[in-house]
């Protein structure tokens, strides 16, 4: 009270002062609003977590969608180098025994390179810089060929078997892709 008296005002009224931003700002009994309160807090959060339930779901279809890229890019380079292999094959580049399918025997080969047999330097047919991992094998351990189911020459489509060549890969993933298709029949 005293110290109201000595401001030159009466203890328990309100004072009105300018606010830095403009208007005014009333203090009620001497004390400021220096915090929030809890329904504000309450208000806040809800609204964050109501963002949030919104932005998660949108940054997992993200991440699908990423590694869907990524298993097309693969899928589409692999089978474009066995396709070049087999050409190659076909026109007389690479040495092919009487009962081969004319398909690489592994997929390391494609990356190894064959030598050209219509070469006078006998150079070596590459057909991929790298073998690329299948995106959606979270293996570290696994090397890139055994992250890829195989498909030989001889086995049906509908229930792909390694043999004595590579005809096509397929993914290993059980999982099914935003398109309804599962992995393994891209």
């Amino acid at each position: 009270m005293i110290l109201a008296a000595r401001a030159g005002r009466a203890p328990g009224r309100s004072q009105a002062g300018p606010h830095p931003l403009g208007g005014s700002t009333a203090v009620l009994g001497g004390r400021g609003a220096n915090g929030f309160t809890l329904i504000e807090l309450l208000v806040t959060a809800t609204i964050v977590a109501i963002l949030a339930s919104v932005a998660l779901p949108l940054a997992e279809l993200n991440v699908k969608r990423s590694h869907e890229n990524d298993l097309r890019a693969a899928l589409r380079d692999i089978r474009g180098a066995i396709d070049a292999y087999k050409q190659a094959v076909d026109e007389g580049r690479i040495e092919k025994k009487a009962d081969a399918s004319g398909y690489p025997p592994n997929l390391q080969v494609l990356v190894d390179g064959v030598p050209d047999a219509k070469s006078a330097k006998k150079n070596r047919i590459v057909f991929l810089r790298r073998l690329p991992r299948d995106p959606l094998n979270t293996d570290p351990n696994a090397s890139a060929e055994q992250t890829w189911g195989l498909r030989s020459y001889d086995s049906p489509a509908d229930a792909p078997q390694p043999g004595r060549d590579v005809f096509d890969v397929y993914s290993l993933s059980p999982a099914t892709g935003l398109n309804g298709i599962a992995y393994a029949q891209w």
